[in-house]
């Protein structure tokens, strides 16, 4: 086993090479205790449905064995109801009940996941390899998974669905490495690579230029793009009782650390709720997205934005490892948590500022900054005339996303402006748009 400093450890890569023997060594062991029980049984007259005492107070367990688990198992009508903690956004989400044998802290559901069974106050890495790649070519994914101790909600964390967005790597990694399993209640599953073609080609797309996030849930009759997105989707997200998707801004461009998710369904909102202080934008996801699919299948979903893509920034990175770990202790999975910044504001609205002509742009805000209309966001410079035109705010507001300086064409999004509104608490009135100008953000998720 190999281990972070503090928190969850995972197997190593060759693991995955003894998980066939290992399991072929437990199923032996299961296979001589029954027969071990079975011959017990003969010798003290016992008859065929013997039961085992299941602790004081509780009703007797049924020793049955199955093709995959011989272990003590309460008959489904017998379950003791166990009280579920405040899950905030996922009250209604079923969680483990506690076994009422074995020591104090088990729990009589594993998660069991790409076919493996992950016990309670475990920390491992799985492999998710796609049903068909485009290289015809079956490539495993690493999944690194923390069941805690306790019951409580399974919440997924996706990144580098676009393979050049680093951040969201990272993000998977600091937060799955600083998880302690005997002192989460609920599990964690981490997907911090999703698009292994991209990421290996450092390019957002998958190896035939097609965008994954575009293509969920899938099809398993499709395109290669769709094949893959059906299988991550039914294979490891079908799984999760939440997720956040983590994303940068896209060609050239960099997002200030916000939350995106549709604001008009309730579920989406109680999530919200629970990342601290960050800001939080109206978005109705683009078809195809991982979001998208995942709401349609009543897994409330959120994407994260924070950064730009081919860079790692250690600010973008810190936010939202925070916001996260403030998310699982707005759900009750985790204890101690320090409180951090003041409340960010919610954009209803939001609307890109765009280059009038081609040529070198160069910004004059930072992202962040509150900006006035007919304030001055940057200017692009003809370098073969030398004629210079500014591009000015339309809209009061703030900049939440922003192009780096560079080359651009005509039309070109340069600064992604929140719309400054009425205060209100999230959730909205029940008709918002996703944008002023009623367009898209596709520029980032």
């Amino acid at each position: 086993m190999t281990a972070s400093a503090t928190g969850a450890a995972f197997p190593r890569g060759s693991d995955y090479s003894r998980r066939g023997a290992t399991q072929g060594v437990a199923k032996t062991m299961r296979i001589n205790i029954a027969i071990g029980l079975a011959l017990w049984l003969v010798a003290t007259g016992a008859g065929a449905t013997e039961v085992a005492d299941g602790g004081e107070g509780d009703s007797p367990i049924l020793l049955e064995e199955t093709a995959d688990d011989s272990r003590a198992q309460l008959p489904p009508e017998r379950e003791p109801a166990a009280p579920a903690p405040d899950q905030g956004a996922l009250a209604g989400v079923p969680v483990a009940k506690k076994s009422s044998t074995g020591s104090p802290g088990q729990f009589s559901r594993s998660l069991h996941l790409l076919g493996a069974e992950v016990a309670p106050s475990t920390s491992t890495r799985l492999a998710w390899s796609p049903n068909q790649s485009f290289e015809g070519i079956f490539s495993a994914t690493p999944v690194l998974v923390v069941n805690g101790a306790e019951p409580g909600p399974t919440v997924c964390l996706t990144a580098a669905v676009h393979g050049d967005e680093l951040n969201g790597i990272e993000t998977v990694r600091r937060v799955m490495y600083t998880l302690e399993p005997e002192g989460l209640r609920g599990a964690v599953i981490g997907g911090p690579i999703v698009n292994l073609q991209g990421f290996h080609r450092g390019s957002r797309y998958l190896g035939d230029r097609r965008d994954l996030n575009r293509h969920f849930p899938g099809d398993p009759h499709g395109s290669s793009a769709s094949r893959i997105a059906y299988s991550f989707f039914h294979e490891v997200v079908r799984h999760c009782s939440a997720l956040v998707d983590l994303h940068t801004g896209s060609f050239y461009r960099t997002n200030l650390p916000q939350l995106r998710g549709d604001l008009t369904n309730s579920e989406v909102v109680g999530l919200t709720r629970g990342f601290g202080s960050t800001v939080v934008l109206h978005s109705e996801p683009a078809d195809g997205t991982l979001r998208e699919a995942a709401v349609a299948a009543g897994i409330p979903a959120v994407t994260l934005e924070a950064g730009a893509p081919m860079v790692l920034s250690d600010d973008s990175v810190s936010h939202s490892v925070k916001g996260i770990q403030s998310l699982l202790h707005h759900l009750d999975m985790v204890g101690k948590f320090s409180l951090w910044g003041d409340p960010e504001p919610v954009y209803y609205n939001s609307s890109w500022q765009r280059a009038p002509e081609g040529g070198i742009v160069f910004s004059a805000v930072s992202l962040g900054e509150h900006v006035e209309v007919g304030d001055l966001l940057g200017t692009v410079t003809n370098p073969i005339t030398n004629v210079r035109t500014e591009i000015r705010s339309s809209y009061d507001g703030r900049v939440l996303g922003m192009a780096l300086n560079q080359v651009v064409q005509p039309g070109f999004a340069t600064h992604h402006i929140g719309i400054k509104g009425a205060d209100r608490l999230i959730g909205g009135p029940p008709d918002v748009a996703a944008t002023a100008s009623g367009e898209r953000d596709t520029a980032s998720e």
